[in-house]
């Protein structure tokens, strides 16, 4: 395959066009977007140069990127239901679904059905150490499928009926059980809700937010870094992912149960603090946080709360958001 022939989605490549939102890739200002699959929307949109080049690749399988994938190898289809594929771009790598919103309710169904099909037919994200192989049959597979299902889904009802169910019954219990604050300096969303619950509830709304703080009953919380800083959005500045290690070390001093607070480095997709047994793999930190096992601490929630509010606090004291930070601006920020 020529490089300078084809187009890269949803990764990097020294060589070919690159239609992504990773680190130093979404500096396509007439086409940048918060996502892989809204850049590639607005290049067709906008007739972007280079759309000509006679292959498609990426280097992971995932529904955003698929989303821009399958639109450069269906222009038609991709222009026909294009607000619905930018929201399933976003529930799919932000988990930012949209309650009441026409467009996202379309896109939570085919987001739902792909999670379905693909931990049933293939195998769960972060399965499979080949994936850069393996995410071809992935692909093989859902290029052939989705255009019936983006066409009719209601006809492949029995396959996203029941994640649905799941998400509008958690989003319910977070209206009427859970309690929500944004601390808009920090970018966090802090919530309250009795036990985990799905990510697309979870995560519905919180556009704006970074991180994502949640305290369930019985002394159980995890802080998410939301996927939004790996990446280079484009619609927002943010502030610069901070290493919660210190922080999981500050709490190990005080946590008296049998477990131990853990975070992996800020260079993780979406790293998480949270009371370990033992470490957790990676597909089951990105799995649904109520299929893991989320321990009860010794710590009280307002004291935890505090911890977390007062060192995120101090660790961007003096820094102000900006768009597309870089790894070594992140890095410096961390040794400081």
């Amino acid at each position: 395959m020529d490089a300078s022939k084809s187009i890269i989605v949803d990764a990097l490549h020294p060589k070919a066009l690159v239609l992504s939102h990773w680190k130093g890739a979404n500096r396509h200002t007439e086409i940048a977007a918060d996502t892989s699959g809204e850049i590639v929307l607005n290049a067709l949109k906008a007739n972007f140069s280079g759309l000509e080049s006679q292959y498609v690749s990426a280097n992971h399988f995932d529904i955003d990127g698929f989303v821009g994938v399958f639109a450069l190898l269906h222009p038609k289809l991709a222009k026909k239901y294009d607000p619905v594929l930018r929201e399933m771009a976003l529930i799919g790598d932000f988990r930012e679904y949209k309650p009441e919103d026409t467009n996202s309710e379309y896109a939570l169904k085919l987001c739902c059905w792909m999670n379905k099909v693909e931990s049933e037919k293939f195998y769960r994200p972060f399965g499979e150490k080949e994936e850069m192989k393996l995410c071809v049959q992935k692909f093989d597979y859902f290029l052939e499928t989705f255009p019936e299902v983006l066409q009719k889904p209601e006809k492949f009802k029995s396959d996203w009926e029941e994640e649905i169910s799941r998400v509008v019954s958690d989003v319910k219990l977070l209206k009427t059980k859970g309690k929500r604050e944004i601390h808009k300096a920090l970018m966090l969303l802090v919530q309250e809700v009795p036990q985990p619950i799905h990510y697309y509830a979870a995560f519905s709304d919180s556009y704006g937010t970074d991180m994502v703080l949640s305290l369930l009953e019985d002394n159980r919380y995890e802080l998410e870094c939301k996927y939004t800083t790996w990446i280079d959005i484009a619609s927002r500045p943010t502030l610069p992912r901070v290493n919660l290690k210190p922080l999981a070390e500050s709490l190990n001093r005080i946590e008296k149960s049998n477990y131990h607070w853990s975070v992996d480095k800020i260079t993780d997709t979406g790293p998480i603090l949270r009371l370990e047994a033992e470490n957790l793999s990676k597909a089951d930190r990105f799995d649904q946080p109520y299929r893991r096992d989320i321990y009860s601490s010794s710590i009280s929630k307002e004291t935890f709360k505090a911890k977390v509010l007062g060192y995120l606090t101090a660790a961007y004291q003096s820094v102000e958001p900006k768009r597309f930070w870089t790894w070594e601006e992140m890095r410096a920020f961390n040794k400081k």
